[in-house]
C-alpha cells in the first residue's frame, strides 16, 4: 500500500512476467465500470508506458465506447501499442442477434429442465418477442433470465411480454437506446416494493442508495445497522423481491449485494430515465449525505475505548486479535470507519446551511468524543493509514463550508 500505480504495475506484473518470460493474455473487462475517471486514464497509461517491456504478454481491453476512454487510446503513447476493435459497427447487427437468441435458447432451456416445465416452452412467438425487446443487448438478455428463473418462470414470461414494449417512459427523455431495458428496471422495482407506502418507500431509496453508492459493496447485514432497518424484516425483503437485478445471496447475509450490472446504477440515479415520482429514483447529493451521516452516527454509537477487550496493545497480525476483532468489530462499523471520509470527498459542494449544520454537529461529536477509539479500530483493522486521508478530506472541506474557525462550530 502507498505505492504508486506506475510502481504496483512494476512490482506486481512487470517484474515477474520479465523473470518468468512467459506468453500469456491479460484481460481487463469492463474498464468503463471503474467509477474514477482519473485511475482509467492512469490504468491505460501505466499500461501504455510498460507493454515494451513484456512483448510476450498481450492486454485485452474491453469497454463501452464512451469518450474518455476513446480519447486515452488516442494518445500517442497508445497508439502506437494499441489496437481498437469495434463491435457495434455497421454488419455487426446479424451476428449479434443470433448470438443473443442463442444466449435465450440455451438458458431458458435449462430453467425449463431445472423447473420441470412443460416441453416446448418458451414457444418461438415468446423466443421471438424476448429477443426483439433485447434489441442485442447483452444486459437486457441477461437481466431477463435472472428474472425468469425464479418462483414461476411462466407466469412471468407471459407478464414480461404483455408490457408495454415502448409506449412506457420513465423520465422526461426518449433514450431509444435505453428504454426496454430502462421499462424493464422499472417494472421489476414496481413489482418488489410497488405497494410500498411513502414513508417505506423512503427506506426503499435508502437501501438502493447503498446498493449502488456504497464505496465498497455492501452486505445486507451491514447495511441494516448503518440505516437502522432490520436486516430480516426490512433488508432481506427487499432485495428478495429485487434480486433479479443484483447479486445477492440470500443464504450468506455477510456477502456483498452488488448491482446485477452497472446500468442499474446509471438508471437510478438519472431522473430522465428513473422519473422521481416512480419512487425509486436515487438522488446522489442527498443520499450521499444521508450515508456520510449515517456512518458517522453508526461510530458514534459504537466505538469505545478498546472495543475489543484486549489486554496488551492491539497488533493486528496477532491471530487471536485478529479473531477478537472480527468478532466485535461489526461489517457495518468496519465499513463506516474505513469509508465515512469518502462520502465526505464525494459531497455536492452546493449544500444549504440545512444540510452543513446537520453534517458538521455528528461529525464534530465524533472527533471530539470518538476519534481515539476510531483510530484503535483502523489499527487494529490495518489500515490507520486511512486516518491520514481522512483528516485531508475533512479539513479541506471545512474550509469550503464553514466561514467560522471549528472552534466556533
Amino acid at each position: 500500500m502507498g505505492k504508486s500505480l506506475d510502481d504496483q504495475m512494476y512490482k506486481l506484473i512487470v517484474q515477474p512476467l520479465l523473470e518468468s518470460d512467459i506468453s500469456t493474455v491479460i484481460v481487463i473487462d469492463a474498464l468503463d465500470e471503474c467509477r474514477d475517471e482519473e485511475y482509467v486514464s492512469a490504468i491505460l497509461s501505466v499500461i501504455g508506458k510498460w507493454i515494451h517491456k513484456i512483448p510476450k504478454v498481450k492486454f485485452f481491453l474491453t469497454s463501452r465506447p464512451e469518450p474518455r476512454i476513446s480519447a486515452t487510446f488516442r494518445l500517442s503513447s497508445m497508439e502506437r501499442v494499441a489496437r481498437m476493435l469495434v463491435l457495434d459497427k455497421e454488419g455487426q447487427e446479424e451476428f449479434l442477434e443470433r448470438d443473443i437468441r442463442n444466449f435465450f435458447k440455451r438458458e431458458l432451456s435449462k430453467i425449463s429442465q431445472r423447473r420441470k416445465l412443460p416441453a416446448g416452452w418458451p414457444d418461438e412467438a415468446a423466443l421471438n418477442s424476448l429477443c426483439e425487446r433485447a434489441r442485442r443487448s447483452s444486459v437486457y438478455a441477461s437481466a431477463t433470465i435472472k428474472y425468469l428463473d425464479y418462483l414461476s418462470p411462466q407466469n412471468r414470461l407471459s407478464q414480461l411480454i404483455a408490457s408495454p414494449e415502448d409506449t412506457a417512459y420513465e423520465g422526461t427523455t426518449k433514450l431509444k437506446r435505453d428504454i426496454t431495458l430502462d421499462s424493464f428496471y422499472l417494472s421489476i422495482l414496481r413489482e418488489g416494493c410497488g405497494a410500498s407506502r411513502a414513508e417505506e418507500l423512503v427506506n426503499v431509496r435508502a437501501v438502493l442508495s447503498a446498493v449502488v453508492l456504497a464505496e465498497n459493496p455492501l452486505s445486507p447485514s451491514a447495511i441494516g445497522p448503518i440505516f437502522g432497518l432490520d436486516t430480516w424484516r426490512s433488508i432481506v425483503p427487499l432485495l428478495s423481491a429485487i434480486q433479479s437485478l443484483l447479486i445477492f445471496h440470500d443464504d450468506n447475509l455477510n456477502r456483498p449485494v452488488r448491482p446485477f450490472h452497472p446500468s442499474f446504477h446509471d438508471f437510478l440515479t438519472d431522473p430522465t430515465r428513473c422519473h422521481p415520482k416512480s419512487g425509486f429514483y436515487v438522488f446522489v447529493p442527498d443520499h450521499q449525505i444521508e450515508l456520510l451521516v449515517k456512518c458517522i452516527e453508526l461510530m458514534n454509537l459504537e466505538l469505545e475505548m478498546n472495543i475489543c477487550s484486549l489486554q496488551h496493545a492491539a497488533n493486528n497480525e496477532d491471530e487471536a486479535t485478529r479473531k477478537r476483532a472480527e468478532e466485535r468489530i461489526s461489517p457495518a462499523l468496519e465499513y463506516t470507519c474505513k469509508s465515512w471520509y469518502k462520502h465526505l470527498r464525494a459531497l455536492d459542494p452546493n449544500l444549504n446551511n440545512n444540510q452543513v449544520s446537520r453534517i458538521t454537529h455528528t461529525l464534530r461529536l465524533f472527533l471530539e468524543e470518538k476519534f481515539l477509539f476510531w483510530l484503535e479500530v483502523l489499527g487494529l483493522l490495518g489500515v490507520v493509514k486511512d486516518a491520514i486521508h481522512a483528516l485531508e478530506t475533512t479539513m479541506k472541506w471545512l474550509k469550503k463550508v464553514c466561514s467560522v474557525p471549528w472552534s466556533h462550530i
